[in-house]
């Protein structure tokens, strides 16, 4: 779904910058530059932010995007590891440290810098699972089988990016710097024909998301089309969240 971001904002017309934790990023193509990045880190957040300043004078739209979800090493143990009774603590705090900390040190570092401007838009990307609990009998077999529960630290980091959105946008304000977040539904990336079948049917458009289905929406929370919207959470789920 980042690449999708990119592509879209660089549709629109921005100057795209890419980061992420990896010294090797993307397609070139689709951004204008790729920056290495630790969003758990606040020094190397400001020196991209300097290097941005740099080379491109200023910051004005800050996607939240970089995010963990569990993977568990052991396919043996993964139905026992993701139960909440015995969910290990290492994944907990990981979990909270991207995917939450992660958010907060973005928006302190670079938000701090576009409230100082005086406009910009921060878009966090939380979850439909921030929204509502996941649904457990998504990860069971054809044979009725629980292969593995969705855990306990993704819905919960993604609910606290929600009230971040809410509490940044209300702080930043009067600055005229917007922070909204966009909630997306399961996207289809080469997931098993069951589980896709079963997703779909709990939705009210019958399928899932093609990571193409958010580029209108990231486009809009980025530019002035939603100039009057700030501390919202914009839904985009094929009616997940309805049902």
């Amino acid at each position: 779904m980042g690449n999708m971001h990119c592509k879209a904002l660089q549709y629109a017309g921005a100057k795209v910058i890419a980061t992420d934790v990896f010294s090797k990023g993307p397609d070139l193509e689709e951004v204008d530059e790729y920056w290495q990045m630790d969003v758990t880190n606040s020094a190397s957040i400001a020196y991209v932010l300097e290097e941005i300043k740099r080379k491109f004078g200023q910051l004005d739209v800050l996607i939240n995007n970089a995010a963990v979800n569990d993977m568990f090493e052991n396919p043996q143990l993964k139905l026992e590891q993701s139960k909440f009774e015995n969910y290990p603590l290492e994944m907990w705090r990981k979990s909270l440290d991207v995917n939450l900390t992660g958010v907060f040190l973005c928006c302190q570092v670079l938000g701090t810098y576009m409230a100082g401007i005086g406009r910009g838009s921060i878009i966090n990307i939380a979850s439909t699972y921030g929204v509502v609990a996941p649904d457990q009998q998504l990860y069971v077999d054809r044979e009725g089988n629980q292969t593995f529960f969705k855990s306990i630290a993704y819905p919960t980091t993604k609910a606290g990016v929600l009230s971040m959105t809410r509490f940044l946008a209300s702080y930043w304000g009067p600055s005229g710097l917007r922070v909204n977040a966009l909630s997306p539904g399961g996207v289809q990336n080469q997931q098993s024909d069951w589980f896709i079948q079963q997703y779909s049917s709990r939705t009210s458009l019958r399928r899932m998301a093609c990571p193409e289905d958010y580029a209108g929406a990231v486009i809009f929370l980025a530019s002035d089309a939603s100039s009057y919207m700030t501390g919202a959470n914009l839904v985009v789920d094929g009616g997940w969240t309805i049902i």
